[in-house]
């Protein structure tokens, strides 16, 4: 139990503050607006209307762009949307508590950057709901619910050598999955 010590206390904690989020700050945002122009290496000749979509994509040094806007505007998380049309381009980068969103004008190479922040307890709350953290950090979500899992089943194998406590213990599992299941069905809409 001690090596999901940390991880039990992290979901716990991070439960509540996800039930009470103006409690502790969570839903407190920072928004900083920027524009500029993208360099002429990365200047986009739109598509003409008789182009197709794949072609209008081909021509967009997406990779480019992208890195060019993260180093350039020191912008966090990675992409998670590059959608290229005749008369715009949009960029998303996402991270835990964290969202930059990129317009481009691909006529002009103008665009305009809108990034949002937020608190530590925000970026807490996207760990503990796996937004936007990635594919390794699901695979460390699913090991704590399988760790948390494995305790709650060991403690509750471990009540079955423990004689004086056997029917104790079996009573109070039994209250307590009755409590969960009245409060579910008396309190949820």
């Amino acid at each position: 139990s001690m090596l999901g010590f940390t991880m039990l206390l992290f979901f716990a904690a991070t439960g509540i503050t996800l039930n009470h989020p103006t409690w502790f700050g969570a839903s407190e945002q920072s928004v900083r607006d920027e524009a500029g122009t993208l360099p002429e290496e990365f200047q986009v000749v739109p598509p003409s209307t008789a182009d197709t979509a794949e072609a209008a994509e081909a021509t967009v040094d997406k990779l480019g762009i992208a890195e060019w806007l993260r180093s350039s505007h020191q912008l966090k998380g990675r992409v998670s949307e590059f959608d290229v049309s005749e008369f715009e381009i949009m960029l998303v980068f996402k991270g835990p508590g964290y969202s930059a969103d990129i317009f481009i004008d691909p006529a002009s190479g103008e665009y305009t950057l809108m990034e949002t922040t937020t608190g530590a307890i925000a970026v807490l709350n996207d760990l503990h709901k796996g937004r936007d953290s990635g594919l390794q950090w699901s695979w460390v979500i699913d090991i704590s619910a399988i760790i948390t899992i494995l305790m709650s089943l060991s403690g509750f194998g471990l009540l079955f050598y423990l004689k004086r406590r056997r029917t104790t213990g079996l009573l109070t599992a039994v209250a307590g999955t009755v409590l969960l299941v009245a409060a579910w069905i008396l309190w949820v809409p």
